[in-house]
């Protein structure tokens, strides 16, 4: 992995920060709620990762990881 800490001599590319984010993953969590006069009308929720499958395979628990069937 490649060390993304600023230097003002060194641009910081596209590819660079691509293979931070996919080498340690990003989650995102949102919820946009609208209403009125305290009644909820529209509830939208997103859950996002953004990994490479290697990182998703190390932080996420599978079935199965733990060696039973």
């Amino acid at each position: 992995m490649t060390d993304l800490a600023y230097v003002p001599d060194r641009p910081l590319a596209l590819v660079d920060v691509l293979d931070s984010l996919l080498d340690t993953g990003v989650v995102a969590d949102a919820q946009l709620v609208v209403s009125v006069a305290g009644v909820d009308l529209i509830c939208v929720g997103l859950r996002a990762m953004l990994a490479s499958i290697d990182t998703a395979a190390r932080l996420v628990d599978t079935p199965g990881s733990d060696g039973a069937p």
